[in-house]
């Protein structure tokens, strides 16, 4: 549509006329509508999609001959169902081997739609054929090809196939351009190979009385060797799913029986794995679950559910309810279970107590007479006879003991111990606790006291007058004596071999380092006096003797020792009685000593 702004007063100036510049021969405006018209009776979208059209508007006036102007209209072919599917080939060639599994592809064809969307979407199905029930064909919506799959096989070798695809979705205009589908043949070889032996059965399942006796047959398994050789098959029994080898298999026929005893009880169910086997080719096997159910038969008695502590009080009246038991049995009949509940036949009519059976599997025991006493009697034992209804009937007796104990006026236990009796009637169970715990604290102090007493308790340094020993300590430099604090160990002595080296003065550094000699032992079989005696004239033989005391270490004398003591503890004698002339013989590492007690001046000092 154009418009001019040139009014009617004009004349023709204001009539405006359409006229095509570019898009013949495809499209023709009206000139004085504008109205744009297909000029070909059949355009092909799949030919050409997109179109430019220029139109011209002209007016009619003037003597220059008039004015125009142009716009450009673009357009565009929507498509339509008006093609048909076309297979590219009459005939599609595809193979399996025998083995294949239900629902395996087989192989994939497609028919070509040169429309867009929906109107190309195809849908493929099997039309005829002598295997159109071996086979099936799925469409894939993305890539609208169909997909043939199979279904199983017969002994064939060959099936022949033909596949129709069709468009989903058609155009009523365009109808009588159909029909919108197309055919193709379809061929599918079977290769033949070796496959494994197949069962007839996907499971088995059995069901076994209880108490079948070893070596009966139970059940079969089946398989057959699917190719065309038929070879011949061997079962076995998988042991890593019957480590009990309860079962067995004969190899070659597939019978199942038992080899040792069945026990429900212990296990309801086994579930085992037969495996078969071409004995041709071993390595051709497949394998099979069996499930086996062992069926019950009645061999187990009934038993009390759990253990009952049962009491009676002393003030019970007669027909008073004390306990309610119930059974449990292992077996499991098929109607549900059923017990009977009776007392000893010798205690049929019980002095004491009856039983009362309430017929669901449970029953009561009452009390007989009023009043129990503890005194006479604490205890009853009450014998009960279990049974059930199964066939064959089993049987159990139970022991019910059954406690008299104090109750208060509602028939709450208090106690059931006799040794209650005994105790004074006004004393609580809180004052018991208290009066123990008394007793426990005072046992801890007493042990508390007895252990801090044995600590402070020392061992006398001298036990007895004939046992006196020296405090022995080591002498590093002149002087020094009993009070010196490094104490000798006389091992020292009794093991010369660990004696320390001789040591020098650390007061005084000496002039010259004397290298001490070494002597080969002399502590071997001799006494100790006899020791001292040898070092004694070695070291005044010794040239090389320092100045000055050396080491000395003495032990306790032993018994019988003709040096007497060398200890000034209890000494006989005092030290006035005491000779030390003698030490100036003893060499030059004694003189100091003689110096010090040789004479009454020493003394005095």
């Amino acid at each position: 549509t154009a418009t001019d702004a040139d009014d009617a007063n004009y004349g023709n100036s204001a009539k405006v006329v359409y006229s095509i510049l570019q898009g013949q021969p495809y499209f023709s405006v009206d000139p004085e509508t504008g109205i744009i018209k297909t000029a070909l009776p059949d355009m092909s979208r799949e030919n050409r999609e997109e179109y430019q059209v220029v139109i011209q508007a002209k007016d009619m006036g003037g003597q220059m001959g008039g004015l125009s102007g142009t716009t450009t209209v673009n357009i565009t072919l929507t498509d339509v169902n008006d093609n048909p599917p076309r297979f590219p080939q009459s005939t599609y060639q595809f193979s399996s081997p025998e083995s294949a599994p239900p629902g395996t592809p087989l192989g994939r064809i497609k028919a070509n739609d040169p429309d867009l969307g929906e109107n190309a979407e195809i849908e493929y199905s099997i039309s005829s054929g002598d295997g159109s029930d071996m086979f099936d064909i799925i469409t894939d919506k993305d890539t609208q090809e169909g997909i043939i799959t199979q279904l199983d096989f017969e002994k064939k070798i060959l099936y022949t196939l033909r596949v129709e695809a069709t468009n989903t979705h058609l155009d009523p205009r365009f109808l009588l351009l159909g029909p919108f589908k197309d055919t193709a043949l379809v061929k599918i070889s079977v290769e033949d190979i070796d496959e494994p032996p197949v069962f007839s059965r996907s499971s088995y399942l059995i069901e076994v009385d209880e108490d079948a006796k070893e070596g009966s047959i139970i059940g079969q398994v089946v398989a057959q060797d699917p190719d065309i050789t038929k070879n011949t098959i061997k079962y076995s029994v998988d042991r890593h799913t019957d480590m009990d080898r309860i079962f067995s298999i004969y190899s070659g026929n597939g019978s199942l029986f038992i080899s040792k005893p069945l026990d429900r009880e212990e296990t309801p169910w086994h579930n085992i794995t037969v495996i078969a086997t071409e004995i041709n080719n071993p390595k051709q096997s497949s394998q099979i679950p069996v499930f086996i159910r062992i069926l019950d038969i009645n061999d187990h008695a009934p038993e009390f559910a759990k253990y009952y502590e049962t009491f009676v009080c002393e003030n019970a009246k007669a027909g008073q309810l004390i306990q309610t038991v119930s059974a449990v049995d292992k077996d499991e009949p098929p109607r549900g279970h059923r017990f009977f509940f009776e007392l000893m036949p010798e205690f049929a009519v019980h002095p004491n107590f009856s039983i009362i059976d309430n017929k669901d599997n449970t029953a009561g025991i009452m009390t007989r007479r009023n009043g129990y006493s503890r005194s006479k009697t604490s205890t009853y034992l009450l014998p009960i006879i279990i049974f059930d209804n199964d066939y064959p009937v089993q049987s159990s007796t139970g022991t019910l003991t059954i406690q008299v104990c104090a109750c208060d006026s509602r028939g709450n236990m208090q106690s059931c111990n006799t040794e209650a009796l005994l105790l004074p009637a006004g004393l609580s169970t809180g004052a018991l606790i208290a009066i123990l715990l008394c007793i426990i604290i005072l046992l801890v102090l007493v042990v508390l006291f007895a252990a801090l007493k044995r600590q402070r308790k020392k061992e006398p340094l001298i036990i007895s007058k004939d046992d006196v020993r020296d405090n022995i300590v080591t002498y590093n430099d002149e002087g020094g004596g009993e009070e010196d604090t490094q104490a000798f160990d006389i091992g020292t002595l009794r093991n010369p071999e660990a004696r320390e080296e001789s040591k020098m003065r650390r007061d005084v550094l000496p002039e010259t380092i004397f290298q001490i000699r070494r002597t080969a032992p002399l502590w071997e079989n001799i006494d100790v006096q006899d020791f001292i005696h040898r070092r004694l004239k070695e070291n005044d033989s010794d040239p090389a003797a320092p100045p000055y005391d050396s080491l000395a270490t003495y032990a306790y004398e032993g018994n019988d020792s003709i040096a007497n003591s060398l200890s000034s503890l209890e000494s006989l004698a005092t030290d006035g009685n005491q000779d030390y002339d003698y030490l100036s013989d003893w060499g030059p590492r004694f003189k100091k000593l003689a110096d010090m007690y040789g004479g009454e001046e020493s003394d005095r000092e």
